[in-house]
C-alpha cells in the first residue's frame, strides 16, 4: 500500500478491503517492510495493533524466525498489523526503542509499547505471548 490513510469498519475487516487510492489489499497477511521515516507514522494510523520485528539480515536467528512472523501475519491479518525494521538500515529507531538484541518482537497499541520478546520464538511461544495480550485467541 501507499500509506493513505485508509478507514476499515471493524465488521468490513475480512472483506478484503483495498486502498482507496492505489488500491492495493490493505490486509493481505504480509508483513510490511517499515524504515526509520515511515515507522512513527505507521504506527499512529493504525487502529490494530502492530506486531514490529527488529532484524538483521546476518543474524542467522532472524533468518530462522522469519517464517514464523510470516505465518502469523498470515494467520492473524484481521487482528494485527505485522511489519519488519531492518536493523542495520534503521539504527537510530533501533537505538531509541532500546533495541539491544535481534530478533526483538515489540508490540505496540497505537504508538504505545504493550510489550516485547526478545530472541527467536517458535510458533507455539509466539502464539501464547500474543493471547496473553488478547490477540490470536
Amino acid at each position: 500500500p501507499c500509506d493513505a490513510l485508509s478507514r476499515v469498519p471493524p465488521p468490513r475487516l475480512g472483506d478484503r478491503p483495498m486502498c482507496g487510492s492505489c488500491r492495493a489489499l490493505l490486509l493481505d497477511g504480509e508483513p510490511v517492510e517499515l524504515s526509520e521515516a515511515r515507522f512513527d507514522g505507521y504506527l499512529a494510523r493504525n487502529d490494530l495493533p502492530v506486531l514490529v520485528d527488529f532484524w538483521a539480515d546476518w543474524c542467522a536467528p532472524c533468518r530462522a524466525f522469519a517464517p514464523v512472523f510470516r505465518r502469523a501475519a498470515e494467520r492473524l491479518h484481521r487482528e494485527l498489523r505485522c511489519a519488519k525494521v531492518d536493523t542495520e538500515a534503521a539504527p537510530e529507531l533501533a537505538r531509541r526503542l532500546g533495541i539491544r538484541s535481534i530478533p526483538s518482537i515489540l508490540l505496540f497499541r497505537g504508538a504505545v509499547e504493550i510489550d516485547r520478546l526478545a530472541g527467536a520464538a517458535d510458533e507455539l511461544t509466539l502464539s501464547g505471548w500474543l493471547a496473553q495480550h488478547g490477540i490470536g485467541r
